[in-house]
């Protein structure tokens, strides 16, 4: 069992920064792959970011490569999302998730342990 949960969210201007965390706890929380999604009102929870457990890889999506980044201190048993130069667009509800296995990262259904979530809003 892993349990998860965000912290970070806020209201925040367009072109702003703002990070995310995710504390994990568990036995095993840190053989886990941890992703990032993310759903705004009236649209489909939509993937945003995964790292492996060894933080090694990482992948995201289109959307926000380049302004995103995503990271975890597996001491601290933590993962983050360092979010940049922040759109309207990125407003939305950010979960943190958690499954075995770097292959099918954008299926959220594939993730076993989720967040409470955290709301952004970025105005513009």
């Amino acid at each position: 069992q892993v349990q998860l949960v965000e912290s970070g969210g806020g209201l925040v201007q367009a072109g702003d920064s703002l990070r995310l965390s995710c504390a994990a706890s568990g036995r095993t929380s840190s053989s886990y792959v941890l992703g990032w999604f993310r759903q705004a009102p009236g649209k489909e929870r939509e993937f945003v970011a995964a790292i492996s457990p060894n933080a090694v890889n990482s992948y995201y999506a289109d959307s926000v490569k380049g302004r995103f980044t995503a990271s975890r201190d597996n001491v601290k048993n933590t993962v983050y999302l360092q979010m940049n130069s922040l759109k309207a667009e990125d407003t939305a509800v950010y979960y943190c998730a958690a499954r075995i296995g770097f292959v099918r990262l954008r299926t959220n259904s594939d993730y076993d342990y989720w967040g409470q979530g955290t709301q952004v809003t970025v105005s513009s």
